[in-house]
């Protein structure tokens, strides 16, 4: 063998051995990250498990839901009803715990804007499975961020009880009504609210009598 040929062979050899040392390590890698995504979601899981009201581990795991959804389909028209479709998929698993109020909240969100009558249902379902009043807080809350002051209005007057809630509730109700044009509404709950002994109402009062003012000057 000519000093070419030797020369080459060496190069072969050191190719393979690279190959063969570089191989283990790039599926070590990709182990590593495969089991440390599920171990996160075990622990999510357990979370919501012992309390299907956390909220902080619900949005982490419907993340984690998302993601893998949109990495699982390649064609970007189908992506997002397959993410939508992942996250409904998981509150609704939660949703059947009776101890469950907050996945109902999101399932409700979800289905807003197809699904109205439906949605309206759930949080039904929410607030009264939740007799403190913060599942109500945060059914009015999530309608006002959505533009539904209207919807809002309606939830509340329905289920808040001035006396048993926290004054949370009564807060997004007095703001739903304000938000949505009927101010003396507004004041009629911020009334009820003020008889609560851990309410304090100082801002609202402000906020509801700078809009009175403004009313006539828009007029």
């Amino acid at each position: 063998m000519g000093l070419l040929d030797r020369l080459r062979e060496r190069v072969r050899g050191s190719a393979a051995a690279a190959g063969t040392s570089a191989a283990p390590t790039l599926l070590k890698r990709r182990r590593l990250v495969g089991p440390a995504s599920d171990d996160n979601q075990v622990a999510l899981r357990a979370r919501l498990h012992q309390d299907p009201n956390d909220s902080v581990a619900f949005a982490q795991l419907a993340e984690v839901v998302r993601r893998e959804a949109a990495e699982g389909h390649e064609d970007e028209e189908r992506r997002p009803r397959a993410v939508a479709d992942a996250e409904w998929a998981l509150a609704e698993e939660l949703a059947h715990n009776s101890r469950a109020w907050y996945p109902l909240i999101e399932l409700g969100r979800l289905s807003l804007r197809e699904d109205l009558e439906g949605a309206q249902r759930r949080l039904g379902i929410a607030v009264e499975r939740e007799p403190t009043g913060r599942a109500l807080a945060e059914s009015l809350a999530m309608l006002r961020r959505e533009g539904m002051p209207e919807v809002a209005l309606a939830l509340g007057v329905g289920h808040w009880r001035p006396r048993e809630h926290v004054p949370g509730a009564g807060r997004e109700l007095v703001q739903a009504a304000a938000e949505a044009g009927r101010i003396g509404e507004a004041r009629r709950h911020l009334d009820a609210l003020a008889e609560h002994p851990e309410a304090d109402v100082v801002d609202l009062r402000e906020q509801l009598d700078a809009l009175a003012s403004r009313r006539p000057a828009a007029r």
